[in-house]
């Protein structure tokens, strides 16, 4: 089996690799532009999804990723605006269930927004998050 590898591209030589343009992808449809996630914070994401399901992800991984991160972010008030009160209730029990199991994938992306200081302040408040 060959490894997925992820890859930013080079002087516009080569292309974006696909998981992080699917990422991309999924972000702005969680209405998150790619572009205020930084480079090394979405190379972590695709990693640890690739970590998670070693040879590919399910068809609405990349979704289901993003809807998460993008709650982290925006915050309950601003991802139910453009999401809806179902993916922001959805969200919400996720970061439940991950705060309970500790070590799974959901509580991985939840630290990242965490330790990449991209978190809002809100998810922050509401969970009582720590980067300990």
């Amino acid at each position: 089996m060959t490894k997925r590898r992820s890859s930013l591209g080079f002087l516009g030589m080569f292309g974006r690799s696909g998981d992080l343009r699917e990422l991309d992808n999924a972000l702005r449809d969680a209405d998150l532009h790619p572009a205020l996630v930084p480079e090394g914070v979405k190379l972590t994401i695709v990693n640890l999804m690739k970590d998670h399901w070693p040879d590919e992800p399910p068809a609405d991984a990349y979704r289901s990723v993003a809807q998460l991160f993008g709650y982290c972010i925006a915050g309950p008030q601003t991802f139910e605006q453009a999401n809806g009160p179902e993916r922001r209730l959805d969200a919400e029990r996720r970061i439940e269930a991950a705060l309970e199991t500790g070590d799974s994938l959901d509580a991985q992306i939840v630290l990242m927004a965490l330790h990449g200081k991209l978190i809002s302040a809100e998810v922050v408040e509401r969970f009582g998050l720590s980067a300990d």
